[in-house]
């Protein structure tokens, strides 16, 4: 007999999940987590918390750094002027292979100290899009493949759940923990699913010149051209001749906000600096509006004179930048923020529920039969949910612990964070697997355990406790990340708790069993 439509969709939909569910879930995990990277940045660079300045800063004060990008014939020098979320001023260049980032005091315009860790846009927000797995870019390919996976969950979702707004208002905790889950990942897969589809578009939206080339390829002779006429981009080689002369980068500042109707440029970018055939690309800021405008006027480096001037006003360059916009909100509204935030985190619940539902259908099953499968799936799910947010704590913990310093078998402390990271990781897969029957309640201990380490870690390493960062408005992103640890912590106490009773009753239901089995009733 034929299966029908839906039954095709149901089985797309178990197995899509099942295999990607884990890939899903780091994306998503990590997703949730860049809605506010540079809040993360602030809290694990504690030298950047700083009070924005008053007035814009001046971009010719910092030509010593520009000086040392062109001894080192760095290919580009760029500056990040401050903003509320990121007060501090960021100057980058390239050392041969190695970037050489630093920040700068917005007012004394002192350098910092190397905050020693890649924190939440260096590490956490990368890990989103691309897995940091670089070999043959199988990291981009791989979220690509999952964010297909997604749509088609989210559309064989809505059609295996005929009664799908009934299911919106259907949660009964108090019910068996299979139906209570299947009602849990209903209702966070209703009330998350526009945001899931559009989220998970847009994606895959603002790679398309990577996942599908073949459609600038029949146009454009290289990547280089089709840049060129769909984001402006402009570039010239390198003359060869040195040439230490550079025109007012402040006065190029003042000639970009004339053509953008006052906007200040947020960016600046000195490219082949000291060399004769330098330039500058000024950027246009996009925080005030959802479109990434992505306007760029370029300079010559030596005269300030306007090489070429692009705005995004194509009608498909415009959409493209919209749906951008809309997916890396970079927009400054708060409240938008927190809803991403929390149907992104919705999306993981969804997951975490979907793998959970699919054990507790199938476990009596396979321990009937003897297959592995339960157990196998069960130890991925635990990994690849609980593990993924130990391992991120632990990332947390590791950079409140390390002093800034820190080196070991050659490693920096950046790199020692990010070990940690996955170490920890590791170590959830083979305790899940290990301790089967103990795993999801331990690891909850060990999340509750780690996420309240990092505040105290927080306040011992900084005196920034919870009362002192709440009362002072430069702290406020501090104290944010430190009630969302304590909500954390929180979460998993009560759920470890849960977990605990629910064993403690089944195991004296089974315990009756086996009285009465050995003592039956006269």
């Amino acid at each position: 007999m034929e299966p029908t439509f839906r039954q095709s969709m149901d089985w797309l939909h178990t197995w899509a999940g099942v295999v990607l569910g884990g890939v899903l879930f780091a994306i998503f995990w990590m997703g949730t987590l860049a809605v506010f990277d540079k809040e993360i940045d602030r809290w694990m660079m504690p030298i950047t918390r700083l009070a924005p300045p008053e007035t814009p800063i001046s971009l010719d004060v910092l030509r010593p750094s520009l000086d040392a990008a062109s001894a080192a014939k760095a290919p580009f020098w760029y500056v990040v002027r401050p903003t509320d979320r990121q007060p501090a001023t960021t100057v980058a260049y390239k050392d041969n292979t190695t970037l050489v980032r630093r920040y700068l005091d917005p007012v004394t315009k002192i350098a910092l100290p190397d905050p020693g860790t890649l924190a939440g846009t260096g590490f956490l927000y990368p890990f989103h899009y691309m897995l940091h797995i670089r070999f043959a870019q199988m990291g981009s390919w791989l979220v690509g493949l999952a964010g297909m996976a997604m749509l088609a969950l989210c559309v064989s979702g809505v059609v295996i759940h005929r009664k799908i707004f009934a299911d919106f208002f259907t949660f009964r905790p108090e019910k068996q923990s299979r139906r209570a889950l299947l009602d849990l990942h209903n209702v966070t897969g209703v009330i998350g699913l526009p945001f899931h589809i559009v989220i998970t578009l847009s994606g895959l939206i603002i790679f398309y010149s990577f996942y599908i080339p073949s459609g600038w390829r029949t146009i454009y002779k290289d990547q280089q051209a089709f840049n060129a006429d769909a984001f402006g981009t402009y570039s010239r080689e390198r003359s060869n001749q040195p040439s230490s002369f550079l025109a007012s980068l402040d006065a190029m500042a003042v000639e970009v906000e004339r053509l953008w109707s006052g906007d200040t440029p947020t960016a600046i970018a000195v490219y082949h600096p000291g060399d004769a055939a330098a330039y500058v690309a000024v950027r246009r800021p996009y925080d005030t509006r959802v479109t990434a405008v992505g306007d760029v006027a370029y300079f010559d480096a030596a005269t300030g004179t306007l090489l070429h001037e692009w705005s995004a006003h194509r009608p498909v360059t415009t959409a493209q930048r919209f749906i951008a916009g809309l997916h890396l909100v970079q927009f400054r509204h708060w409240t938008l923020r927190w809803i991403y935030f929390t149907l992104g985190l919705s999306g993981c619940v969804m997951i975490a529920t979907g793998f959970l539902f699919w054990l507790e259908s199938r476990r009596k099953k396979h321990a009937q039969l003897g297959l592995p499968g339960v157990r196998i799936v069960e130890g991925l799910t635990i990994g690849s949910t609980a593990g993924i947010v130990i391992s991120t704590l632990a990332f947390f913990v590791t950079n409140r612990l390390l002093p800034l310093e820190t080196t070991f078998a050659g490693y920096e402390r950046a790199a020692l964070e990010i070990w940690a990271f996955y170490l920890v990781w590791l170590a959830t897969f083979s305790h899940a697997w290990l301790r089967p029957g103990r795993a999801w309640v331990e690891q909850c201990w060990t999340m509750a355990a780690f996420a309240s380490a990092a505040v105290a870690l927080n306040w011992i390493t900084t005196g920034d406790h919870l009362v002192r960062s709440l009362t002072h408005r430069q702290l406020w992103s501090i104290a944010g990340m430190d009630l969302m640890l304590l909500v954390a912590a929180v979460i998993a106490v009560l759920t470890a708790r849960k977990l605990q009773r629910r064993a403690a009753v089944a195991s004296a239901g089974a315990a009756s069993v086996r009285s009465a089995e050995l003592h039956p009733a006269e």
